[in-house]
C-alpha cells in the first residue's frame, strides 16, 4: 500500500472513531425502554444512561489531549478504543442500574482518549498539506451526522429485532478493528518528556464533569434548586484551583498562554456556541416526529437523512472549496447566520404540520449552516495551537463542542418545559415546546455569529491556505 493511500485509509479509521462517539450518545435512544423495564430504571434516573457518558466524555477530554502530546496520540487512540471495548461489554452485560451506569460511564472515558488523538492523528497525516488537510476535516466532520443519524436507525432496528444490549455489543468488533488496524495505519506520534500534572488533571476533570452533570441534572431537579448551585458552585472551585496550579506549574496541563493564539479562544467560542444551538435543535427535531407527527423511531431516522446527507456534501464538497475562496472568518459567520435562520423557520412548526412543509425545508437550511460553520471553526482551533500542542488544542476544541452541547441542550429543555413541552400527549403544547426551543437555539446561533464577525481575525483567503487562516499558521502546520 502507497504512503498516499495509506494515509486516506489511516482518515477512513479517525473518521470512523469520530462517527463511534457521536453514534454512542444517540444509539440508546429507542433502547431507552426497554432498558428501564429490564434494569429497573426509575423515571427520573433513566436519562443517566446518557448523560454518565456525556459527564465523563466532557470532563477526561483535556486529560486525553494532555496523554496524547505525552505519550503518543496512536497509543492513547489505541488505549481509548480498549475502553470503549470494555464498556461497551460491560454496558451490555449489566444486571443493574449501577452497573448500567458505571459501564456508560467507562464508555465516556474510552471516547475521551479517542477523539482528540484521532484530531492529533488528522493533523500528523495531512497538516503540510492545507488543500488535503480541508478535505480531511470535511470528511471527520461529515462523520459526526453520520454516527448521530446511524445510531437512530440502527438503535431502532436492534432494539426491534434483535435485543437492547446490542446496541452496545455492536461496538465490539469495530472496536477490535481499529485496535487491529492502528499499527499498521498510523503514525507513532513522537511522545514527549513531561510530568502529567495529576492535580491539574484531577481538578479540570471534576470542575468540568461537575458543571455538566450540574447542568445535564438541572432540568430534572430545578435550576433554583440547592442541589444545582451547589454542584455549580463545586464545579466552580475546582476550575479554580485548576488555573491557580495551571499558572504556578512549570509544565502543566494546559498552557494558560495557549487562549492568547490568535483566533484560538474565538474559533473555540464558535465551536461551543454551535454545539450549544445544533445538539437542542437535533433532539427537538426528533421529539417533534415522534411525539407530534405520530412517526415511530426509524420512520423518524429515515426523515432525518435528507439534513443528514447534505452536512456530509455540504462538509466535504461546499465547505472546502467555500473557505479556499472566501477564507475562515467568512465562512464560520455565515455558517452560524444560515444555521439561525433554518432554527428560525423550524420554530413555525405546527400541531398539525406535515413533514415536507414544516420540517424539510427548514431542517435542510439549518444543515446547511452546520456544514460551513463547523470546518473552518475546527480546523481554526486546531491549527492554531503549536505542533507539540496539537492534542491539546484537540482536547480544547471536543471539550468546548460537548459543553456547548450540554450546556445548549439543558437551557433549551427549560425553555421547551416552560412553554408546555413536559405535557405528554398534549400536541398543542408540545408544539410550543418545541417551537420555543428552536426559538432559543436560534438566538444562540444569531449571537455566536455576531461574536465570530467580531473575535475572529481575517485573513486574505488563498486557496493554498484553504482552513490555515494565517501564513504563521500554514507553517506550524507544515511542521507537523
Amino acid at each position: 500500500m502507497s504512503y498516499g493511500n495509506k494515509r486516506w485509509w489511516a482518515l477512513g479509521l479517525i473518521a470512523l472513531a469520530q462517527f463511534m462517539v457521536i453514534m454512542d450518545t444517540s444509539i440508546i435512544g429507542v433502547a431507552l425502554p426497554r432498558m428501564q423495564a429490564d434494569l429497573g430504571f426509575s423515571p427520573e434516573n433513566l436519562s443517566w444512561v446518557f448523560n454518565a457518558y456525556v459527564v465523563a466524555f466532557g470532563g477526561l477530554l483535556l486529560l486525553g489531549g494532555r496523554l496524547s502530546d505525552l505519550f503518543g496520540a496512536r497509543r492513547m487512540f489505541v488505549a481509548g478504543w480498549l475502553i470503549l471495548l470494555v464498556g461497551s461489554a460491560a454496558a451490555g452485560l449489566a444486571d443493574g442500574v449501577a452497573v448500567e451506569l458505571a459501564a456508560r460511564a467507562l464508555q465516556g472515558a474510552g471516547a475521551a482518549l479517542i477523539a482528540p488523538s484521532a484530531l492529533t492523528l488528522l493533523m500528523m497525516l495531512f497538516g503540510a498539506e492545507p488543500r488535503e488537510l480541508t478535505r480531511a476535516l470535511a470528511l471527520y466532520g461529515a462523520a459526526a451526522p453520520a454516527g448521530g443519524t446511524a445510531g437512530v436507525f440502527l438503535g431502532g432496528v436492534i432494539t426491534e429485532y434483535v435485543s437492547w444490549p446490542w446496541v452496545f455489543y455492536i461496538n465490539i468488533p469495530i472496536a477490535l478493528l481499529a485496535v487491529l488496524a492502528a499499527p499498521a495505519l498510523m503514525p507513532a506520534g513522537g511522545a514527549r518528556r513531561g510530568s502529567l500534572d495529576v492535580a491539574g488533571a484531577l481538578t479540570v476533570t471534576a470542575g468540568l464533569g461537575g458543571a455538566v452533570y450540574a447542568i445535564v441534572r438541572a432540568p430534572e431537579i430545578g435550576w433554583t434548586s440547592a442541589q444545582t448551585w451547589l454542584a455549580l458552585a463545586g464545579a466552580m472551585v475546582a476550575l479554580v484551583a485548576f488555573v491557580a496550579i495551571q499558572a504556578a506549574r512549570r509544565e502543566p496541563l494546559m498552557r494558560l498562554s495557549i487562549f492568547r493564539t490568535p483566533n484560538l479562544a474565538a474559533a473555540n467560542v464558535a465551536q461551543l456556541l454551535l454545539g450549544a444551538a445544533w445538539i437542542p435543535m437535533w433532539f427537538y427535531l426528533n421529539l417533534y416526529l415522534q411525539q407530534v407527527l405520530g412517526y415511530r423511531a426509524f420512520p423518524s431516522g429515515a426523515a432525518l437523512l435528507p439534513m443528514t446527507v447534505l452536512i456530509m456534501v455540504g462538509m466535504i464538497v461546499i465547505a472546502p472549496r467555500a473557505i479556499g475562496r472566501f477564507g475562515a472568518k467568512p465562512m464560520v459567520v455565515t455558517g452560524l447566520a444560515v444555521l439561525a435562520a433554518g432554527l428560525g423557520w423550524l420554530a413555525l412548526i405546527r400541531p398539525d404540520g406535515t413533514f415536507v412543509a414544516d420540517v424539510l425545508p427548514a431542517s435542510l437550511v439549518a444543515a446547511l449552516g452546520m456544514s460551513l460553520a463547523f470546518i473552518p471553526s475546527l480546523g481554526t482551533a486546531i491549527s492554531s495551537a503549536r505542533p507539540e500542542e496539537g492534542g491539546l488544542a484537540s482536547g480544547i476544541v471536543n471539550t468546548s463542542y460537548q459543553v456547548g452541547s450540554a450546556l445548549g441542550l439543558a437551557a433549551m429543555t427549560a425553555v421547551a418545559a416552560s412553554y408546555g413541552a413536559s405535557q405528554l400527549g398534549d400536541v398543542p403544547a408540545l408544539t410550543d415546546g418545541y417551537s420555543a426551543a428552536f426559538v432559543g437555539a436560534g438566538v444562540v446561533a444569531a449571537a455566536a455569529a455576531v461574536i465570530a464577525a467580531i473575535t475572529l481575525r481575517t485573513a486574505a483567503p488563498r486557496p493554498e491556505t484553504a482552513v490555515l487562516p494565517t501564513p504563521d499558521q500554514t507553517d506550524r502546520a507544515s511542521a507537523r
